[in-house]
């Protein structure tokens, strides 16, 4: 008989869970949600990103994405950037913008490095790179996979 991961899997599945309701309480506490603050923590690197990129690295929507990113430049937070060599806009915060972002991130980058420092403190920092492993099998695997029933995958389509 096959190994079954299913309790790990579970273990897995509700602490990942609890970590996204963790981010999205949070921001609802800095008055935010958790679409945006993704949003800005994307940006925070100081790097110009595409919406396709953004949409891409942190599954939102690319509509969601585009929806913020016009809310934001509106404020004055986010600009455009044109590129030679692409037709999509670079999107990248303005000195208004990384002053807001730090403001929104601080307590989040404070309490996750303290999270993070106890976490490595009694796991070691390789549960960093089997979480990143686990998510690109799984991302194979769910590519792989073709799903019992068609009505299933055709709602989860339109979701």
């Amino acid at each position: 008989m096959a190994q079954t991961y299913r309790r790990e899997l579970r273990r897995f599945f509700a602490a990942q869970n609890k970590i996204d309701g963790l981010y999205d309480l949070f921001a609802k506490r800095l008055g935010t949600n958790g679409n945006h603050l993704a949003l800005f923590y994307a940006l925070d690197d100081g790097e110009p990103h595409s919406q396709k990129q953004i949409s891409d690295e942190w599954l939102i929507p690319r509509t969601t994405i585009n929806t913020i990113v016009r809310e934001y430049v509106d404020k004055g937070y986010i600009t455009l950037l044109h590129t030679d060599h692409s037709k999509e806009k670079q999107i990248s915060l303005t000195d208004s913008g990384r002053e807001y972002a730090q403001r929104l991130l601080q307590t989040i980058y404070d309490a996750e490095e303290r999270a993070m420092a106890e976490t490595i403190a009694t796991a070691g920092s390789g549960f960093i790179t089997a979480a990143e492993q686990f998510a690109d099998h799984l991302q194979i695997h769910f590519q792989q996979a073709t799903p019992e029933n068609s009505k299933t995958e055709k709602r989860m389509k339109h979701e």
